[in-house]
Protein backbone atom coordinates (compact mmCIF):
# COMPACT_ATOMS: atom_id res chain seq x y z
CA UNK A 1 0.00 0.00 0.00
CA UNK A 2 2.71 2.79 0.69
CA UNK A 3 4.45 1.85 -2.93
CA UNK A 4 0.97 2.22 -4.27
CA UNK A 5 0.25 5.40 -2.74
CA UNK A 6 4.05 6.67 -3.42
CA UNK A 7 3.41 5.62 -7.50
CA UNK A 8 0.21 7.59 -6.90
CA UNK A 9 1.82 10.88 -5.18
CA UNK A 10 4.94 10.90 -8.24
CA UNK A 11 1.97 10.33 -11.18
CA UNK A 12 0.20 13.27 -9.42
CA UNK A 13 3.25 15.44 -9.31
CA UNK A 14 4.60 14.39 -13.01
CA UNK A 15 0.91 14.95 -14.68
CA UNK A 16 -1.32 17.27 -11.78
CA UNK A 17 -1.24 20.04 -14.19
CA UNK A 18 -2.07 18.51 -17.15
CA UNK A 19 -5.04 16.77 -15.71
CA UNK A 20 -6.16 19.75 -14.94
CA UNK A 21 -5.68 21.52 -17.43
CA UNK A 22 -7.59 18.69 -19.44
CA UNK A 23 -10.17 18.70 -16.90
CA UNK A 24 -10.99 22.38 -17.76
CA UNK A 25 -10.44 22.41 -21.19
CA UNK A 26 -12.48 19.31 -21.85
CA UNK A 27 -15.47 20.59 -19.53
CA UNK A 28 -15.36 23.71 -21.23
CA UNK A 29 -15.76 22.42 -24.26
CA UNK A 30 -18.52 20.11 -22.91
CA UNK A 31 -20.63 22.61 -21.62
CA UNK A 32 -20.13 24.67 -24.75
CA UNK A 33 -21.80 21.56 -26.83
CA UNK A 34 -24.60 20.89 -24.60
CA UNK A 35 -25.42 24.79 -24.36
CA UNK A 36 -25.28 24.22 -28.46
CA UNK A 37 -27.81 21.58 -28.44
CA UNK A 38 -29.85 23.13 -25.57
CA UNK A 39 -29.97 26.34 -27.96
CA UNK A 40 -31.23 24.32 -31.16
CA UNK A 41 -33.52 22.31 -28.65
CA UNK A 42 -35.45 25.36 -28.06
CA UNK A 43 -34.97 27.25 -31.24
CA UNK A 44 -36.76 23.83 -32.44
CA UNK A 45 -39.50 24.02 -29.95
CA UNK A 46 -40.25 27.60 -30.13
CA UNK A 47 -40.72 27.19 -34.22
CA UNK A 48 -43.40 24.32 -33.34
CA UNK A 49 -45.01 26.34 -30.68
CA UNK A 50 -45.81 28.91 -33.08
CA UNK A 51 -47.12 27.26 -35.77
CA UNK A 52 -49.39 25.30 -33.23
CA UNK A 53 -50.47 28.82 -32.27
CA UNK A 54 -50.99 29.80 -35.61
CA UNK A 55 -52.66 26.67 -36.77
CA UNK A 56 -55.23 27.01 -33.63
CA UNK A 57 -56.29 30.35 -34.11
CA UNK A 58 -56.62 30.20 -37.87
CA UNK A 59 -59.25 27.45 -36.48
CA UNK A 60 -60.60 29.57 -33.54
CA UNK A 61 -61.13 33.05 -36.46
CA UNK A 62 -62.82 30.33 -38.88
CA UNK A 63 -65.59 29.65 -35.90
CA UNK A 64 -65.81 33.54 -35.62
CA UNK A 65 -66.08 33.48 -40.13
CA UNK A 66 -68.55 30.81 -40.08
CA UNK A 67 -71.45 32.43 -37.16
CA UNK A 68 -71.09 35.54 -38.72
CA UNK A 69 -71.90 34.50 -42.83
CA UNK A 70 -74.32 32.03 -41.56
CA UNK A 71 -76.29 35.20 -39.75
CA UNK A 72 -75.86 37.45 -42.87
CA UNK A 73 -77.08 34.92 -45.28
CA UNK A 74 -79.93 33.05 -44.04
CA UNK A 75 -83.20 34.50 -43.14
CA UNK A 76 -85.67 33.54 -40.55
CA UNK A 77 -88.24 32.02 -43.39
CA UNK A 78 -86.06 29.62 -44.84
CA UNK A 79 -87.23 26.32 -42.86
CA UNK A 80 -85.06 23.96 -44.34
CA UNK A 81 -82.65 24.60 -41.69
CA UNK A 82 -79.80 24.10 -43.52
CA UNK A 83 -76.77 25.19 -40.77
CA UNK A 84 -77.27 21.55 -39.31
CA UNK A 85 -74.98 20.66 -42.25
CA UNK A 86 -71.86 21.80 -40.80
CA UNK A 87 -70.89 19.37 -38.90
CA UNK A 88 -70.45 17.17 -42.06
CA UNK A 89 -68.45 20.12 -43.49
CA UNK A 90 -66.10 20.93 -40.48
CA UNK A 91 -64.99 17.87 -37.93
CA UNK A 92 -64.72 19.94 -34.93
CA UNK A 93 -68.57 21.44 -34.78
CA UNK A 94 -70.34 18.88 -32.87
CA UNK A 95 -74.04 20.69 -33.25
CA UNK A 96 -75.30 24.12 -33.96
CA UNK A 97 -78.61 25.56 -32.51
CA UNK A 98 -80.61 28.26 -33.87
CA UNK A 99 -83.06 30.52 -32.46
CA UNK A 100 -85.72 32.52 -33.57
CA UNK A 101 -86.15 36.04 -33.15
CA UNK A 102 -89.07 35.45 -31.19
CA UNK A 103 -87.89 32.62 -29.39
CA UNK A 104 -85.43 31.92 -26.31
CA UNK A 105 -83.12 30.03 -25.97
CA UNK A 106 -83.33 25.88 -24.68
CA UNK A 107 -80.11 25.72 -22.78
CA UNK A 108 -79.46 27.69 -19.38
CA UNK A 109 -76.81 31.10 -19.85
CA UNK A 110 -77.24 30.63 -23.73
CA UNK A 111 -79.84 34.02 -23.21
CA UNK A 112 -77.82 35.98 -20.99
CA UNK A 113 -74.64 35.11 -23.98
CA UNK A 114 -77.45 36.22 -26.71
CA UNK A 115 -77.85 39.06 -24.93
CA UNK A 116 -73.79 40.11 -24.48
CA UNK A 117 -73.11 39.15 -28.00
CA UNK A 118 -75.65 41.71 -28.90
CA UNK A 119 -73.70 44.82 -27.24
CA UNK A 120 -70.34 43.06 -28.05
CA UNK A 121 -71.04 42.97 -31.78
CA UNK A 122 -69.53 39.18 -31.85
CA UNK A 123 -69.73 35.83 -30.63
CA UNK A 124 -69.86 35.13 -27.07
CA UNK A 125 -67.79 31.94 -25.55
CA UNK A 126 -70.83 29.63 -23.62
CA UNK A 127 -70.73 26.93 -21.45
CA UNK A 128 -66.70 25.22 -21.68
CA UNK A 129 -66.71 22.05 -20.38
CA UNK A 130 -62.96 21.51 -20.22
CA UNK A 131 -63.27 18.02 -18.73
CA UNK A 132 -65.21 16.68 -21.99
CA UNK A 133 -63.18 19.23 -24.25
CA UNK A 134 -66.57 21.33 -25.95
CA UNK A 135 -67.58 24.78 -25.70
CA UNK A 136 -70.16 26.78 -27.00
CA UNK A 137 -69.96 30.28 -29.60
CA UNK A 138 -73.58 31.85 -29.58
CA UNK A 139 -73.54 34.64 -31.99
CA UNK A 140 -76.93 37.38 -31.94
CA UNK A 141 -78.73 38.36 -34.80
CA UNK A 142 -82.08 38.27 -36.49
CA UNK A 143 -81.55 34.66 -36.25
CA UNK A 144 -79.24 33.77 -33.58
CA UNK A 145 -76.69 30.59 -33.73
CA UNK A 146 -74.78 28.71 -31.14
CA UNK A 147 -72.22 26.25 -32.44
CA UNK A 148 -70.91 23.55 -30.27
CA UNK A 149 -67.11 22.93 -30.52
CA UNK A 150 -64.98 20.23 -30.16
CA UNK A 151 -61.23 21.41 -28.74
CA UNK A 152 -59.54 18.25 -30.01
CA UNK A 153 -60.84 18.98 -33.23
CA UNK A 154 -59.58 22.30 -33.77
CA UNK A 155 -56.28 20.94 -34.39
CA UNK A 156 -55.41 20.09 -38.07
CA UNK A 157 -53.53 16.97 -36.85
CA UNK A 158 -52.35 16.77 -40.58
CA UNK A 159 -50.60 19.71 -40.65
CA UNK A 160 -49.43 19.64 -37.31
CA UNK A 161 -45.72 20.24 -37.04
CA UNK A 162 -44.88 17.40 -33.98
CA UNK A 163 -45.95 13.94 -33.89
CA UNK A 164 -48.98 13.97 -30.95
CA UNK A 165 -48.13 10.36 -30.13
CA UNK A 166 -44.25 10.62 -29.41
CA UNK A 167 -43.05 14.12 -29.20
CA UNK A 168 -42.06 15.28 -25.74
CA UNK A 169 -43.83 18.53 -26.18
CA UNK A 170 -47.12 18.98 -23.84
CA UNK A 171 -49.89 21.45 -25.92
CA UNK A 172 -52.93 22.45 -23.63
CA UNK A 173 -55.59 24.92 -24.49
CA UNK A 174 -56.41 27.12 -20.86
CA UNK A 175 -58.43 29.44 -19.91
CA UNK A 176 -59.53 30.29 -16.40
CA UNK A 177 -57.79 28.21 -14.76
CA UNK A 178 -58.88 25.53 -16.65
CA UNK A 179 -57.05 23.27 -18.75
CA UNK A 180 -57.43 20.82 -21.32
CA UNK A 181 -54.38 18.69 -23.27
CA UNK A 182 -54.47 18.77 -26.98
CA UNK A 183 -51.26 16.69 -26.64
CA UNK A 184 -50.29 14.77 -23.91
CA UNK A 185 -46.43 14.91 -24.62
CA UNK A 186 -43.52 14.06 -21.71
CA UNK A 187 -44.46 16.79 -19.27
CA UNK A 188 -44.58 14.28 -16.49
CA UNK A 189 -40.22 13.62 -16.62
CA UNK A 190 -38.97 11.35 -14.04
CA UNK A 191 -38.11 14.44 -11.51
CA UNK A 192 -34.39 12.76 -11.60
CA UNK A 193 -33.40 13.19 -15.32
CA UNK A 194 -35.21 16.26 -15.33
CA UNK A 195 -32.63 19.11 -16.35
CA UNK A 196 -34.40 22.17 -18.78
CA UNK A 197 -37.72 23.41 -19.10
CA UNK A 198 -39.07 25.45 -21.94
CA UNK A 199 -42.12 27.41 -22.25
CA UNK A 200 -44.79 29.06 -24.45
CA UNK A 201 -47.66 30.93 -24.06
CA UNK A 202 -49.85 33.02 -26.48
CA UNK A 203 -53.53 33.87 -26.70
CA UNK A 204 -55.40 32.63 -29.41
CA UNK A 205 -56.01 35.26 -32.32
CA UNK A 206 -59.79 35.63 -31.42
CA UNK A 207 -61.42 37.40 -28.63
CA UNK A 208 -64.80 35.49 -28.60
CA UNK A 209 -62.10 32.30 -27.77
CA UNK A 210 -59.95 33.35 -24.79
CA UNK A 211 -57.84 30.36 -24.42
CA UNK A 212 -54.25 30.41 -24.00
CA UNK A 213 -52.43 28.00 -26.35
CA UNK A 214 -49.43 26.51 -23.74
CA UNK A 215 -46.67 24.59 -24.61
CA UNK A 216 -44.45 22.88 -22.00
CA UNK A 217 -41.14 20.69 -22.94
CA UNK A 218 -38.61 19.33 -20.78
CA UNK A 219 -35.28 18.28 -22.04
CA UNK A 220 -33.75 15.29 -19.30
CA UNK A 221 -30.38 14.49 -19.09
CA UNK A 222 -30.16 11.77 -21.26
CA UNK A 223 -30.80 14.29 -24.28
CA UNK A 224 -27.35 15.70 -23.97
CA UNK A 225 -25.16 14.54 -26.74
CA UNK A 226 -22.67 12.45 -24.89
CA UNK A 227 -21.21 11.24 -28.08
CA UNK A 228 -20.24 14.43 -28.90
CA UNK A 229 -18.85 15.47 -25.82
CA UNK A 230 -16.84 11.80 -25.12
CA UNK A 231 -15.25 12.85 -28.70
CA UNK A 232 -14.19 16.14 -27.52
CA UNK A 233 -13.11 14.97 -24.69
CA UNK A 234 -11.04 12.55 -25.77
CA UNK A 235 -9.49 15.17 -28.52
CA UNK A 236 -8.58 17.23 -25.88
CA UNK A 237 -7.06 14.38 -24.40
CA UNK A 238 -5.21 13.10 -27.39
CA UNK A 239 -4.01 16.81 -27.90
CA UNK A 240 -2.72 17.26 -23.91
CA UNK A 241 -1.27 13.59 -24.35
CA UNK A 242 0.56 15.03 -27.71
CA UNK A 243 1.80 18.53 -25.89
CA UNK A 244 3.30 15.77 -22.88
CA UNK A 245 5.22 13.40 -25.12
CA UNK A 246 6.79 16.36 -27.18
CA UNK A 247 7.31 18.02 -23.60
CA UNK A 248 8.89 14.64 -22.31
CA UNK A 249 10.57 14.23 -26.35
CA UNK A 250 12.32 17.75 -25.59
CA UNK A 251 13.39 17.07 -22.14
CA UNK A 252 14.88 13.65 -22.98
CA UNK A 253 16.87 15.24 -25.65
CA UNK A 254 18.16 18.03 -22.90
CA UNK A 255 18.63 15.77 -20.87
CA UNK A 256 20.59 13.38 -23.26
CA UNK A 257 22.37 16.62 -24.17
CA UNK A 258 23.65 17.30 -20.25
CA UNK A 259 24.49 13.65 -20.31
CA UNK A 260 26.83 14.31 -23.16
CA UNK A 261 28.14 17.29 -22.06
CA UNK A 262 28.84 15.81 -18.32
CA UNK A 263 30.39 12.41 -20.07
CA UNK A 264 32.50 14.65 -22.47
CA UNK A 265 33.96 16.40 -18.67
CA UNK A 266 34.28 13.21 -17.31
CA UNK A 267 36.16 11.59 -19.59
CA UNK A 268 38.84 14.85 -20.09
CA UNK A 269 38.87 14.19 -16.15
CA UNK A 270 39.34 10.64 -16.47
CA UNK A 271 41.69 11.34 -19.26
CA UNK A 272 44.27 13.56 -16.46
CA UNK A 273 43.47 11.53 -13.82
CA UNK A 274 45.14 8.54 -15.97
CA UNK A 275 47.74 10.26 -17.26
CA UNK A 276 48.56 11.49 -13.88
CA UNK A 277 48.78 8.06 -12.64
CA UNK A 278 50.73 7.04 -15.27
CA UNK A 279 53.24 9.55 -15.04
CA UNK A 280 53.51 9.24 -11.47
CA UNK A 281 54.10 5.02 -12.29
CA UNK A 282 56.68 6.15 -15.13
CA UNK A 283 59.02 8.30 -13.17
CA UNK A 284 59.87 6.41 -10.54
CA UNK A 285 61.61 3.71 -12.98
CA UNK A 286 62.85 7.00 -14.76
CA UNK A 287 64.09 8.47 -11.46
CA UNK A 288 66.13 4.98 -10.54
CA UNK A 289 67.90 4.79 -14.21
CA UNK A 290 68.70 8.62 -13.71
CA UNK A 291 70.45 7.46 -10.13
CA UNK A 292 72.06 4.12 -11.08
CA UNK A 293 73.25 5.82 -14.23
CA UNK A 294 75.64 8.58 -12.33
CA UNK A 295 76.49 6.22 -9.57
CA UNK A 296 77.57 4.12 -12.56
CA UNK A 297 79.49 6.90 -14.19
CA UNK A 298 81.41 7.99 -11.06
CA UNK A 299 82.54 3.95 -10.66
CA UNK A 300 83.28 3.87 -13.90
CA UNK A 301 84.90 7.19 -13.59
CA UNK A 302 87.39 5.80 -11.39
CA UNK A 303 88.00 2.34 -12.69
CA UNK A 304 91.77 2.58 -15.11
CA UNK A 305 89.92 1.49 -18.47
CA UNK A 306 88.48 3.72 -20.91
CA UNK A 307 87.37 5.76 -18.48
CA UNK A 308 86.19 8.67 -21.54
CA UNK A 309 84.01 6.54 -22.91
CA UNK A 310 82.14 5.35 -20.30
CA UNK A 311 82.00 8.75 -18.89
CA UNK A 312 80.61 9.14 -22.05
CA UNK A 313 77.92 6.72 -22.31
CA UNK A 314 76.75 6.97 -18.85
CA UNK A 315 76.53 11.12 -19.46
CA UNK A 316 74.50 10.09 -22.65
CA UNK A 317 72.06 7.56 -20.71
CA UNK A 318 71.85 10.05 -18.08
CA UNK A 319 70.65 12.85 -20.48
CA UNK A 320 68.47 10.39 -21.90
CA UNK A 321 66.48 9.64 -18.65
CA UNK A 322 66.80 13.19 -17.80
CA UNK A 323 64.55 13.97 -20.92
CA UNK A 324 62.32 11.19 -20.88
CA UNK A 325 61.39 12.77 -17.22
CA UNK A 326 60.59 15.88 -18.89
CA UNK A 327 58.48 14.69 -21.49
CA UNK A 328 56.26 12.90 -19.01
CA UNK A 329 55.97 15.89 -16.89
CA UNK A 330 55.18 18.11 -19.72
CA UNK A 331 52.69 15.29 -20.61
CA UNK A 332 51.32 15.25 -17.46
CA UNK A 333 50.79 19.13 -17.23
CA UNK A 334 49.09 19.50 -20.56
CA UNK A 335 46.79 17.17 -19.88
CA UNK A 336 46.50 17.71 -15.75
CA UNK A 337 42.98 18.55 -14.49
CA UNK A 338 42.43 22.33 -14.51
CA UNK A 339 42.24 24.09 -11.78
CA UNK A 340 38.99 23.73 -9.90
CA UNK A 341 40.04 26.20 -6.80
CA UNK A 342 40.00 28.68 -9.18
CA UNK A 343 36.33 27.84 -10.53
CA UNK A 344 34.61 27.95 -7.45
CA UNK A 345 31.83 30.45 -6.60
CA UNK A 346 28.72 30.09 -4.41
CA UNK A 347 26.59 26.54 -5.50
CA UNK A 348 23.13 25.15 -4.29
CA UNK A 349 23.59 21.94 -3.67
CA UNK A 350 20.13 20.77 -3.13
CA UNK A 351 19.72 22.40 -6.61
CA UNK A 352 22.88 20.28 -8.25
CA UNK A 353 20.97 17.03 -6.35
CA UNK A 354 17.89 18.01 -8.13
CA UNK A 355 19.85 18.40 -11.44
CA UNK A 356 21.86 15.52 -10.90
CA UNK A 357 18.52 13.33 -10.00
CA UNK A 358 16.59 14.89 -13.63
CA UNK A 359 19.44 13.15 -15.54
CA UNK A 360 19.40 10.21 -14.29
CA UNK A 361 15.52 9.64 -14.35
CA UNK A 362 15.28 7.29 -16.95
CA UNK A 363 17.96 5.27 -15.12
CA UNK A 364 16.05 5.43 -11.65
CA UNK A 365 12.78 4.81 -13.05
CA UNK A 366 14.40 1.87 -14.70
CA UNK A 367 16.05 0.37 -11.58
CA UNK A 368 12.33 1.16 -10.15
CA UNK A 369 14.32 3.15 -7.43
CA UNK A 370 12.39 6.04 -6.40
CA UNK A 371 14.95 8.58 -4.14
CA UNK A 372 14.11 10.55 -1.22
CA UNK A 373 15.75 13.52 -0.56
CA UNK A 374 16.37 15.06 2.91
CA UNK A 375 17.00 18.49 2.77
CA UNK A 376 16.52 21.02 6.16
CA UNK A 377 16.65 24.33 3.88
CA UNK A 378 19.01 26.03 1.33
CA UNK A 379 22.61 25.01 1.37
CA UNK A 380 24.91 26.79 -0.45
CA UNK A 381 28.76 26.05 -0.71
CA UNK A 382 31.83 26.94 -2.58
CA UNK A 383 32.56 24.89 -5.42
CA UNK A 384 32.73 24.18 -8.92
CA UNK A 385 29.23 23.74 -10.12
CA UNK A 386 30.14 21.12 -12.96
CA UNK A 387 32.89 19.32 -10.83
CA UNK A 388 29.77 19.09 -7.88
CA UNK A 389 27.59 17.86 -10.33
CA UNK A 390 29.64 15.15 -11.64
CA UNK A 391 30.83 13.80 -8.30
CA UNK A 392 26.91 13.88 -7.44
CA UNK A 393 26.11 12.24 -10.63
CA UNK A 394 29.06 9.26 -10.24
CA UNK A 395 27.62 8.27 -7.05
CA UNK A 396 24.20 8.11 -7.76
CA UNK A 397 25.53 6.22 -10.99
CA UNK A 398 27.32 4.18 -8.48
CA UNK A 399 24.52 3.23 -6.07
CA UNK A 400 21.96 2.53 -9.32
CA UNK A 401 24.28 -0.21 -10.33
CA UNK A 402 24.72 -1.43 -6.55
CA UNK A 403 20.87 -1.66 -6.39
CA UNK A 404 20.64 -3.65 -9.44
CA UNK A 405 21.83 -6.87 -7.80
CA UNK A 406 19.29 -6.02 -4.77
CA UNK A 407 15.65 -7.69 -5.05
CA UNK A 408 13.50 -4.26 -6.01
CA UNK A 409 11.11 -4.44 -3.17
CA UNK A 410 14.09 -3.61 -0.93
CA UNK A 411 15.82 -0.95 -3.17
CA UNK A 412 16.33 1.91 -1.89
CA UNK A 413 18.28 5.79 -1.98
CA UNK A 414 18.46 8.12 0.14
CA UNK A 415 20.13 11.78 -0.15
CA UNK A 416 20.73 13.66 2.88
CA UNK A 417 22.09 17.54 3.00
CA UNK A 418 22.67 18.92 5.94
CA UNK A 419 25.58 21.59 7.58
CA UNK A 420 28.00 21.53 10.19
CA UNK A 421 29.66 24.52 11.63
CA UNK A 422 31.83 25.46 8.47
CA UNK A 423 30.83 22.79 5.85
CA UNK A 424 27.79 21.78 3.72
CA UNK A 425 27.46 18.07 3.83
CA UNK A 426 25.95 15.65 1.10
CA UNK A 427 25.84 12.20 2.26
CA UNK A 428 24.45 9.09 -0.57
CA UNK A 429 23.15 5.90 0.96
CA UNK A 430 22.10 2.80 -0.78
CA UNK A 431 20.56 -0.59 -0.01
CA UNK A 432 22.67 -2.84 -1.27
CA UNK A 433 25.47 -4.84 0.55
CA UNK A 434 27.80 -2.76 1.24
CA UNK A 435 31.70 -2.21 0.66
CA UNK A 436 33.60 -5.14 1.88
CA UNK A 437 36.17 -4.46 4.59
CA UNK A 438 39.31 -5.30 2.07
CA UNK A 439 38.43 -2.93 -0.32
CA UNK A 440 37.06 0.13 1.63
CA UNK A 441 40.90 0.96 2.53
CA UNK A 442 41.33 1.13 -1.17
CA UNK A 443 38.10 2.83 -2.79
CA UNK A 444 39.60 6.16 -3.27
CA UNK A 445 42.63 4.63 -4.92
CA UNK A 446 43.38 4.96 -8.94
CA UNK A 447 42.91 1.77 -11.15
CA UNK A 448 41.24 -0.29 -8.24
CA UNK A 449 38.41 -1.74 -9.44
CA UNK A 450 35.77 -4.47 -8.07
CA UNK A 451 33.67 -4.07 -11.07
CA UNK A 452 34.27 -5.99 -14.20
CA UNK A 453 35.26 -3.90 -16.66
CA UNK A 454 35.83 -0.96 -14.59
CA UNK A 455 38.92 1.32 -14.86
CA UNK A 456 38.90 1.94 -11.03
CA UNK A 457 39.15 5.80 -11.86
CA UNK A 458 35.62 7.41 -10.80
CA UNK A 459 35.76 7.14 -7.64
CA UNK A 460 39.50 8.74 -7.39
CA UNK A 461 38.53 11.56 -9.83
CA UNK A 462 35.78 11.95 -7.21
CA UNK A 463 37.83 12.23 -4.60
CA UNK A 464 40.74 14.53 -6.33
CA UNK A 465 37.63 16.94 -7.63
CA UNK A 466 36.55 17.09 -3.98
CA UNK A 467 40.20 17.89 -2.40
CA UNK A 468 40.61 20.39 -5.56
CA UNK A 469 37.51 22.49 -3.93
CA UNK A 470 38.79 22.61 -0.19
CA UNK A 471 36.28 19.27 0.14
CA UNK A 472 36.54 16.03 0.87
CA UNK A 473 34.96 12.77 0.08
CA UNK A 474 34.51 9.48 2.26
CA UNK A 475 33.02 5.98 2.24
CA UNK A 476 31.52 3.63 5.23
CA UNK A 477 29.15 1.30 6.02
CA UNK A 478 26.18 2.17 7.44
CA UNK A 479 24.84 1.24 10.67
CA UNK A 480 22.26 -1.02 9.14
CA UNK A 481 22.49 -1.88 5.88
CA UNK A 482 24.23 -0.71 2.68
CA UNK A 483 27.06 2.10 2.00
CA UNK A 484 27.10 5.60 2.39
CA UNK A 485 29.40 7.90 0.94
CA UNK A 486 29.68 11.71 1.98
CA UNK A 487 30.83 14.82 0.38
CA UNK A 488 31.38 17.98 2.52
CA UNK A 489 32.32 21.11 1.40
CA UNK A 490 33.10 24.72 2.20
CA UNK A 491 30.05 26.71 3.13
CA UNK A 492 29.56 29.89 1.04
CA UNK A 493 29.65 33.15 3.37
CA UNK A 494 26.01 34.38 3.72
CA UNK A 495 25.16 38.04 2.48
Amino acid sequence: MPCKNARMQKFVRAYGWWLLAWAVVAALGCMGIAQSELNHQRDAFETDARIVHRLLSQRAVQHDAILATWALLQTSADTTRPEQRLSALYAQILAVQRRERNTGWDAPGFAAADAQSRVARRAVLVDSDFVRGRYWLVLAADASYALQIDMRGMAPWSEWPMQPETSPVRVTLEAAGQRFVLQPGAATINAATKGWRFDFSKHLASDSQPFDVVAVRYVGWPELPWGWMLAWMIAVAAVVAGCVALLRQRAARRRAEDLLRLGQVARLNALGELVAGMAHEVNQPLAAILANTQAAGRLLAETPPDIETARSAMTHAAQQAQRASAVVSRLRRSLEQPDAAAQVRAVDLHAAVRNALYLLEPQLRQCGVEPVVQVAGALNVLADPVAVEQIIHNLLLNAIQVLAHVPRAERALTLTLATTQDQGVLSVRDSGPGIPAHVLPHLFEPFFTTREGGLGLGLSLCETLAASMNGALSATNHATRGAEFTLRLPLAARP
